[in-house]
């Protein structure tokens, strides 16, 4: 008589085992880095094009002096690069979809949200990566830190919304059929909040319809609580409402993005 050797019925992860999946998605992104060392140049170059061009260029004009601007403008761009970079995220899951990567972590015991998690957490990394740079650089170019620990805030803060906003990137990278198409809709939606925002100038300059609207967008409230936290300004208010609207946005779309992904795998 032949014996018959069962194999064990793996349940569902458990929230431990989803944290250590997680974690360990992470670190095989963050080693992507080691073989592809160009990804933290391109992170690097980007930043510094941005701070360079904005206050040596319009400085003069926006603020009489790029020093002037410099103290303005570094939150503002700060919080636009870090939205910015969350697309790298859905383009990221996106050419990983097709390639059928994901296809088979399927085929693995591990939690589903492990391999979107772990993206995204281990581009956070990059997040910080792009905060120093511009930081670095702002200070040498004369920007006036109010404190490290409010830069330590700062770079939480951001952190914290790049988080919320890169499910915004993953339910895009998970719906569009093309890298393509996840940076033309990244676009789209960020262009228009970052320039109607208080991130580059200030908005009661702006008429009044567009000034209306820049008071709610969640850019504004980012880019000040920068301000507030860098250098000069109010900082309870933006920085609650920055908290708030990352809240909101993480509660929208997460579980949006995880509803599509798990469509896109049957």
């Amino acid at each position: 008589m032949t014996a018959v050797i069962e194999r064990p019925v793996l349940g569902r992860p458990g929230p431990a085992d989803t944290v250590r999946q997680t974690l360990s998605m992470a670190w095989r992104q963050m080693v992507r880095i080691k073989h592809n060392p160009f990804e933290l140049v391109d992170l690097s170059l980007s930043p510094v094009m941005f701070l360079l061009l904005f206050v040596y260029v319009f400085g003069g004009q926006m603020a009489g002096t790029t020093d002037q601007y410099l103290q303005y403008v570094l939150g503002g761009l700060i919080a636009q690069n870090a939205i910015f970079l969350t697309m790298y995220t859905g383009t990221g899951i996106n050419a990983d979809l097709r390639k059928g990567v994901y296809d088979r972590f399927r085929s693995l015991p591990i939690a589903r949200s492990a391999p979107l998690a772990g993206k995204i957490f281990a581009d956070l990394f990059k997040q910080v990566w792009s905060i120093a740079i511009m930081l670095g650089l702002g200070i040498l170019m004369g920007f006036e830190l109010r404190s490290w620990a409010g830069a330590l805030m700062a770079t939480l803060a951001i952190v914290a919304f790049a988080l919320a906003i890169s499910w915004v990137s993953v339910l895009m990278g998970v719906l569009a059929d093309s890298e393509e198409k996840v940076q033309i809709y990244s676009f789209v939606i960020i262009m228009p909040l970052t320039f109607t925002s208080s991130a580059f100038v200030d908005i009661s300059t702006m008429p009044g319809f567009m000034e209306a609207w820049a008071k709610v967008n969640p850019v504004t409230h980012l880019a000040d609580a920068m301000r507030g936290l860098l250098s000069f300004g109010p900082i309870a208010e933006p920085l609650l409402w920055t908290f708030a609207w990352a809240v909101g946005i993480f509660a929208v779309t997460a579980p949006l993005a995880m509803r599509a992904y798990r469509r896109k795998m049957v």
